[in-house]
């Protein structure tokens, strides 16, 4: 059995690419009102086309549900130990798709950092059996940037992919849990005591298009060093290391296609590569209504 991750980025790179990883254009429905994104809908298709016979692309069956896309090979699934699905790519993995837009000056938006909303990414991510019972198994984040093809309504193109290892942003599961967990609400709110505040966290966490070396690029980032030896039709372009406080730091593997990369291209190291902005811990105050008049004491 291979990889289920590498399955899908050959298919996506087919998909939305042509040669030399050139932009290839493909319609999409219009949103409307429906809660379904257009995209995800697009990409679920594709992978429930086109990868081997024996693999399902599952997808999320309504709102606020994550992993957007489950990749699995059922049959090998049942009955295998829980905790042996975990780690095991061959047999299942989650996929969360994150569209960015490109700015006017050309850049990726949100480069710095971008919104997850109410769930913190991360390498592993938790879904739930036929039983309603919960099982971990890996989480992988396929960002993409979207541009409308100004001379085609209704056509667009992706001007950048990453098929990431979801460690590479976020490994702590215990934060996750945390968040996609029960957490408790204030009722009980205001004069009439019929307001709540349910306590919701936004997230903001590293966005890997911002780096310029995987921008305008088609990339899967992978834990594995020697995917190169088991599926030739990949080339190893770089070395991602991440600094972990007090800690070795992790490393991660960026592939792209062969025929993608130049002939005499070297594999780079890039030692934490995404754009960071200074934070703080407090948030901004709301915006202030400013009016030209000047009451008196």
């Amino acid at each position: 059995m291979t990889d289920l991750t590498v399955a899908a980025f050959h298919v996506l790179r087919e998909v939305f690419f042509g040669a030399r990883a050139v932009p290839t254009t493909y319609a999409l429905r219009d949103k409307r009102n429906t809660q379904g994104d257009p995209l995800d809908e697009y990409i679920q298709l594709s992978l429930s086309k086109k990868l081997p016979r024996d693999v399902q692309c599952f997808k999320a069956s309504g709102p606020l549900i994550t992993p957007d896309l489950v990749l699995a090979r059922p049959a090998s699934c049942n009955g295998t130990p829980r905790e042996s699905l975990r780690d095991d790519l061959a047999r299942i993995v989650g996929v969360e798709v994150k569209k960015l837009e490109r700015r006017r000056s050309g850049t990726v938006a949100r480069a710095s950092g971008m919104d997850f909303n109410t769930t913190p990414p991360c390498g592993t991510v938790r879904v739930y059996d036929r039983n309603r019972s919960p099982f971990d198994i890996k989480g992988f984040y396929l960002f993409v940037c979207q541009e409308a093809v100004q001379e085609e309504p209704g056509y667009y193109r992706l001007t950048a992919m990453t098929l990431c290892d979801g460690d590479l942003l976020n490994a702590d599961f215990e934060l996750y849990l945390s968040i996609v967990g029960r957490r408790t609400k204030a009722i009980g709110l205001g004069t009439y005591g019929d307001g709540a505040d349910r306590k919701r966290p936004m997230l903001i966490f590293a966005n890997p298009l911002g780096a310029p070396f995987l921008d305008h690029q088609v990339t899967l980032v992978h834990a594995r060093a020697d995917l190169g030896k088991e599926f030739p039709r990949l080339r190893r372009v770089a070395v991602i290391r991440r600094t972990i406080p007090d800690k070795d730091p992790a490393v991660f593997h960026c592939y792209r296609v062969r025929e993608d990369v130049p002939a005499r291209h070297s594999v780079v190291e890039r030692d934490d590569p995404f754009p960071q902005v200074a934070r703080t811990d407090r948030t901004q105050a709301r915006g202030q209504f400013r009016l030209e008049i000047t009451p008196g004491e």
